[in-house]
């Protein structure tokens, strides 16, 4: 079976999404590791919970790649597949990106390439777009610029604020993530470019839509 390493630095709602998904069979995936680099993360202790291997591994104090080759380690040694960053507030190394090629995720709550970096929200509310919602993405050596894979699309009310529309498009995160996820254990995805191009429908016609 597949392995998953989950990487957060936060509450993890995503992580959990993930998780009940795998516990619900409609990932054909075990999680092998959770790390944190806060060890005060919510996600860390919803994770030891859960059962599930959890570890806090500091980046205090740390040069870019050496935290990330400490990572790296702990994820090699746990032999995993494929590695999702589930609001993992750090950008990865070149040495990161190089270590696990194409098979690092991450989740955007906006459309890339609108509004990547930090309060996607806020941007696009003061923007004034009528749409905005997410975007799970490979990663590469740039910020939130690696080939697409899933997005999802959430309209803007009149009377939204950060607080309402992030609450709708973090419904949608939890929803694509893990359709993302399984194309890529699945081997659905090529990679041509910046394309990343649908070659086959993941199998056993599972549906994503994690319990609330």
């Amino acid at each position: 079976m597949k392995q998953l390493g989950i990487l957060l630095s936060g509450r993890g709602s995503n992580f959990e999404a993930i998780a009940r998904n795998v516990e619900a069979g409609k990932i054909p995936a075990r999680i092998a590791i959770v790390i944190s680099n806060r060890e005060d993360a919510p996600g860390l202790a919803r994770a030891k919970e859960m059962g599930l291997k959890a570890v806090y591994l500091s980046s205090k104090g740390k040069e870019r790649e050496t935290y990330d080759s400490e990572v790296v380690a702990v994820l090699r040694a746990h032999q995993v597949d494929l590695v999702c960053l589930a609001g993992f507030m750090r950008v990865l190394s070149p040495y990161f990106v190089r270590a696990f090629p194409q098979r690092i995720l991450n989740i955007h709550p906006a459309l890339l390439p609108a509004f990547p970096g930090l309060n996607a929200q806020k941007q696009a509310l003061e923007y004034g777009v009528k749409f905005t919602g997410c975007t799970v993405h490979l990663v590469d050596e740039g910020v939130d610029t690696g080939p697409i894979v899933c997005q999802a699309v959430v309209p803007v009310l009149d009377d939204d604020t950060v607080e309402t529309l992030s609450d709708r498009i973090l419904k949608e995160e939890h929803r694509i993530y893990s359709d993302a996820i399984c194309l890529m254990l699945e081997d659905c995805i090529r990679i041509e470019g910046r394309r990343a191009v649908l070659v086959q429908p993941p199998s056993g016609g599972r549906s994503f839509h994690p319990e609330p």
